[in-house]
C-alpha cells in the first residue's frame, strides 16, 4: 500500500450494479467530495441480465466531473477503481468500440453450456478457487463467441479483446488504453490460476478461449496509467473488485473476523493470509496483491440479498417507500414469519444451483392459502439472507475456527433486525462500523490515506448475541426445507 502526502487527495471510483460513484478523500481519510450517477440494468426473462458499456463509462466520467466541480481537481494525485466482479465485455482493441453489452455477474444464460464441463469441476476449482457457475465470466465469453456476430468478426480479424468489466473501464478511462486485468476480477472468469497469478493455459484450452484475446494479468497495486478528465490528472494505482475493496474499509485484514458486505448480493469473506484453504462449497479468492504479497480469503456468495428484497417487493406490488419505511419496523414486529427458499438470481454458496425456484414455505399445519401480509413475507426474505449467511459461516468455522465477531457493511446492514438475527443465530457479536461507502473507502485505504478504522471505535453499532429459540427453530426448519426441496427438484 502506498502513502499519500498530507496536502494530497485520492480519488476512489466505485462502479456498481446500480450506480457509479466518485469520492475524493483527504490524506487523513475525510471525504471531501462525492458524486453518484445511477446506471440501468436490463433483464430479459430470468437468466439474461445486461448493462450498457457506454453508459457505464459515461457514468464514471460524469461522476469524476461531479467531484471535480466541488474541489480543486489539481489536489487529486492518485486514483483507484473498484468494479462489480464476474461481469464481462467484449471490445475491439483497435477502435475501442464495445462489441457486446456488459453481461452482468447476475447473468446465467450459458448455464447449459457450462454443465457439459461438470466432470472437470474439481480440476477447475483446484486451479481457480471457484466452483463451476454460469455467474462467472468464461461461459459469458463463450456465449459471445458463439452467438455475437460482431465478436466473431472481430475475433477473425485478430482485433478482439474480451474480459472483466474492470479491464474495459481502465481501457476507456486511461490515456494509455491499457489491456490489463487485476487478480480480483481475473479470478472471476474461471480462467485464472489464482495461486500463480496468470491465465491457465489448461483451462483456456478446456473452454476454447484463446489467451490472445484476454488482457494481461497484473497485481492489484500497479501503475495502470493516467486518468485525465475534468481537470483531474491522476495515476490509477489500484484496480480491484468491489467486494475485495470493501474489506479494506476497516483497516488491515484480521483473521479473527468474518466480513459480510450486503448489497445486491451478500458476500461473506474470511481472511486467510498468504495461504488459501479449500472448503467444499466455498470459494478461494485473491483480495489484494502487490510485488511483495498476496492476500487470500474464503468467500461465500449469496446472490439473493438486495436483489431478493427488490424482487419480492415488486411481486407484492410494494412501493420502494414501503421497503424504506416499513421493512425495519416489520423485522421488530413479526414474530413468526413463513420461510423463504431464496434462489433469486440463482442459489449461490454452498449449493451452487443456477436455476432454483424461489418460494415461500409454510409449516405443515398451515394452509398455503392463508393470507400472509407483506410484512411477514418481507421478514421471511430477510431471514433467508441471514440463514444463508449462517450456513456459510458454519463452513468457515469448520475450516478456520470460530471468529471473534462479524463486521457488516452495505445497504442491508442498516437493518438492525437483520444484524441482531445474525448475531443470535451465529453466537458471535455483529459489529456495524459507521462507514459510508465501504467499497470506495476501502479503495482509498489501499491508495494510502492516513486514516483507517481501529478494531474498536465509538462510531459503530454492536449487536450482542441473545437467546432466540424461535429463530433457531425456524433456521432448523429452513435447513430441512432447503434440503428436501433440493433433493426433489434439483437432483
Amino acid at each position: 500500500m502506498k502513502t499519500v502526502a498530507e496536502d494530497q487527495c485520492v480519488l476512489a471510483l466505485d462502479q456498481g450494479s446500480q450506480s457509479s460513484r466518485a469520492i475524493v478523500y483527504s490524506a487523513s481519510g475525510h471525504a471531501l467530495a462525492k458524486a453518484q450517477i445511477p446506471v440501468t440494468t436490463k433483464r430479459y426473462g430470468t437468466t439474461c441480465v445486461e448493462q450498457n458499456p457506454d453508459e457505464l463509462v459515461a457514468s464514471l466520467f460524469a461522476a469524476i466531473a461531479g467531484v471535480a466541480g466541488q474541489i480543486d481537481p489539481g489536489l487529486i494525485v492518485v486514483a483507484g477503481l473498484a468494479t462489480q466482479r464476474s461481469s464481462i465485455v467484449c471490445w475491439n482493441r483497435v477502435s475501442g468500440r464495445a462489441l457486446s453489452p456488459v453481461l452482468s455477474w447476475q447473468d446465467r444464460r450459458a448455464e447449459a453450456w457450462l454443465e457439459a464441463f461438470s466432470d472437470s469441476g474439481q480440476r477447475v476449482q483446484d486451479i481457480t478457487g471457484l466452483l463451476l457457475s454460469p455467474h462467472y465470466g468464461v461461459s459469458k465469453m463463450r456465449w459471445c463467441l458463439d452467438n455475437n456476430k460482431a465478436v466473431q468478426t472481430c475475433a477473425a480479424n485478430g482485433e478482439l479483446v474480451m474480459g472483466p468489466l474492470s479491464s474495459y473501464l481502465t481501457y476507456q478511462l486511461l490515456d494509455e488504453r491499457p489491456l490489463l486485468v487485476d487478480p480480483a476480477n481475473a479470478s472471476r472468469t474461471l480462467l485464472f490460476d489464482y495461486r500463480a497469478g496468470r491465465w491457465s493455459e489448461e483451462l483456456a484450452n478446456l473452454f476454447g478461449i484463446s489467451e490472445s484475446v484476454l488482457p494481461e494479468p497484473v497485481t492489484s497495486s500497479y501503475s495502470y496509467g493516467m486518468l485525465n478528465a475534468s481537470g483531474v490528472s491522476a495515476s490509477l494505482q489500484i484496480v480491484t473488485g468491489d467486494q475485495s475493496a470493501a474489506l479494506f474499509a476497516f483497516g488491515e485484514l484480521r483473521s479473527n473476523t468474518v466480513y459480510a458486505n450486503l448489497g445486491t448480493g451478500a458476500f461473506l469473506q474470511r481472511p486467510l493470509g498468504s495461504e488459501p484453504v479449500s472448503v467444499p462449497g466455498l470459494l478461494n479468492s485473491v483480495v489484494y496483491s502487490d510485488n511483495t504479497r498476496t492476500d487470500y480469503v474464503l468467500e461465500a456468495t449469496v446472490n439473493g440479498a438486495g436483489s431478493a428484497v427488490n424482487y419480492i417487493a415488486h411481486e407484492l406490488q410494494l412501493e420502494p417507500k414501503w421497503v424504506e419505511t416499513y421493512l425495519a419496523q416489520s423485522l421488530n414486529q413479526v414474530a413468526d414469519p413463513p420461510l423463504f427458499l431464496n434462489g433469486v438470481s440463482g442459489l449461490g454458496a454452498p449449493w451452487w444451483i443456477a436455476d432454483f425456484r424461489s418460494h415461500f414455505f409454510y409449516a405443515a399445519e398451515e394452509s398455503t392459502n392463508l393470507p400472509h401480509d407483506a410484512a411477514e413475507k418481507m421478514t421471511a426474505v430477510i431471514e433467508s439472507i441471514v440463514f444463508m449467511l449462517q450456513t456459510n459461516f458454519e463452513l468457515c468455522v469448520s475450516a478456520a475456527g470460530m471468529p471473534d465477531h462479524w463486521v457488516l457493511s452495505g445497504g442491508l446492514s442498516a437493518l438492525n433486525g437483520l444484524c441482531q438475527r445474525l448475531a443470535d443465530i451465529s453466537g458471535v457479536p455483529v459489529i456495524r462500523p459507521d462507514v459510508d461507502e465501504a467499497t470506495a473507502y476501502g479503495v482509498s485505504n489501499l491508495l494510502g490515506i492516513g486514516s483507517s478504522l481501529p478494531a474498536s471505535t465509538n462510531n459503530e453499532s454492536v449487536f450482542v448475541p441473545q437467546t432466540n429459540a424461535n429463530l433457531e427453530s425456524r433456521y432448523l426448519r429452513w435447513q430441512d426445507a432447503m434440503a428436501d426441496f433440493i433433493a426433489v427438484e434439483c437432483c
